[in-house]
């Protein structure tokens, strides 16, 4: 599969405390979250498959945050966006962060920006500003 920037889109349909790991409990309201990341490794955009793969409880193991986000029982994956062959990740990122609300310190640990998941109470928030960037 080719390598490529992605988005996932979640809903949580309950605010909750999510464990990210070792970057702790971060209180979330119920409402829409895209994550952006990518995948330039071994196996491209296959990624997103892992990613579906968690959500539906088909896997088990967790690697990165939003993985954390993915298995918790009130949260759905709703849509994947992607951009084959671009590396847009942070561009992306910031891009929804600017537009909606950031939940800091979240899947940016190797780069420079605060935090690669937004939220947004309303799913056509989201949907039209990632309509604007894939």
């Amino acid at each position: 599969m080719q390598p490529g920037t992605y988005t996932l889109l979640l809903a949580l349909d309950a605010a909750d405390t999510v464990r990210f790991g070792a970057a702790g409990d971060r209180d979330l309201d119920a409402g829409y979250y895209a994550y952006t990341g990518s995948a330039f490794g071994a196996g491209g955009l296959s990624r997103v498959d892992r990613h579906r793969e968690l959500a539906a409880e088909e896997r088990d193991i967790r690697h990165w945050h939003v993985d954390y986000l993915l298995c918790h029982p009130e949260t759905r994956l709703v849509d994947a966006y992607t951009a084959e062959n671009e590396d847009r990740e942070c561009e992306i990122a910031r891009r929804l962060t600017d537009a909606l609300s950031p939940v800091p310190g979240l899947g940016a640990s190797d780069c420079d920006c605060d935090t690669h998941l937004a939220y947004a109470e309303d799913r056509e928030e989201i949907v039209s500003v990632l309509d604007g960037l894939y």
